[in-house]
């Protein structure tokens, strides 16, 4: 074989290995090129995946402000006290009901009390002297004592608690006998007599209490009578009429002091005692109701802003 000619094959093989490196440096990038799209596509639906946690977080965080003030909105709230005032303690019983229970002193003796608009108290001593016939002996006291709300109790529960503790207290006098207790209707929400027989060196006493609440406020009525000197023992009943009749105007000038009507009734409050106590629970379950319908509606919105974005990536990844 001639030189010319090997010359000739060397060359055409040099050319043939140059297309193979280019066929094969072609089928590179036509094979990159084509992975491509591939990661575009991996890299969208990552970008999506993102997206949708992004609003499923969102969505979470809403839903839990939503709950936390529908928690708020279901805390319980003590009610504000029903009456702000107490009438003046000397003032409670008409002169006429006075005259007929103390007889010889209609004006009374003023408590002690460092706030009146919380406790206040008023009594009365009657002495009729009949000389050597004996005398008849009339007491009388009326306390009032109003109670405020506190953080964990309401006024009128704490009267309540108040009240049973006084009608305890008057069954358990140390040598009381013949001690009776009846329920009395007409005085406020809730009343109770009671009344014993008292020996002390004076006499006999026939004693006679009468607790009543109304509404955050107690009426406490100790009457006694006894006949000295040899005077007869005055009539038990005749005295818890009269102590009863008493309660009964002490509860309804607790009424009239606070703005309601002067029956010694168990009457309805009046329109704008209603109106008070309507109101004194209204603006926390209000602003409750608020709060937690904001939260619902922040949730609502935030999960329809994420929804609407995770709809619009999708969109521009199908174009």
């Amino acid at each position: 074989m001639s030189e010319g000619t090997m010359q000739r094959r060397a060359q055409r093989d040099d050319q043939h290995d140059q297309r193979t490196q280019g066929a094969g440096g072609l089928s590179r990038l036509l094979a990159a090129a084509a992975a491509l799209p591939v990661m575009l596509i991996v890299a969208g639906c990552s970008s999506d995946s993102d997206s949708g946690d992004d609003a499923q977080k969102a969505a979470a965080s809403a839903s839990a402000s939503a709950e936390a003030g529908a928690t708020v909105s279901a805390a319980p709230t003590v009610q504000a006290a029903a009456y702000q005032e107490l009438p003046e303690a000397c003032a409670v019983l008409s002169k006429k009901t006075l005259t007929e229970l103390v007889p010889k002193d209609t004006k009374g003796k003023e408590g002690t009390s460092s706030d009146t608009a919380t406790r206040a108290s008023c009594s009365w001593s009657s002495l009729d002297n009949n000389g050597v016939k004996g005398s008849q002996y009339r007491w009388l006291n009326v306390s009032l004592l109003r109670f405020e709300s506190d953080a964990s109790t309401s006024a009128d529960q704490r009267a309540q608690d108040y009240y049973a503790k006084q009608v305890q207290g008057a069954k358990t006098v140390s040598g009381a006998a013949n001690t009776k207790t009846q329920a009395l209707t007409g005085a406020g929400d809730q009343a109770t007599t009671v009344r014993y027989d008292l020996k002390k060196k004076e006499g006999a006493f026939k004693q006679q209490t009468v607790v009543a609440r109304v509404e955050n406020v107690v009426v406490t009525v100790d009457y006694n009578g006894a006949g000295l000197a040899g005077e007869k023992t005055p009539n038990a009943d005749t005295l818890t009429k009269a102590a009863e009749k008493a309660a009964k105007e002490a509860v309804a000038s607790v009424r009239t002091a606070n703005g309601e009507g002067t029956s010694g009734g168990s009457a309805s409050p009046s329109p704008s005692k209603t109106s008070s106590k309507t109101s004194s629970a209204t603006p926390s379950a209000t602003a409750s109701a608020k709060a937690s319908a904001t939260a619902s509606k922040a949730a609502s919105t935030t999960a329809a802003k994420a929804a609407a974005a995770s709809s619009s990536k999708t969109s521009v990844k199908k174009s």
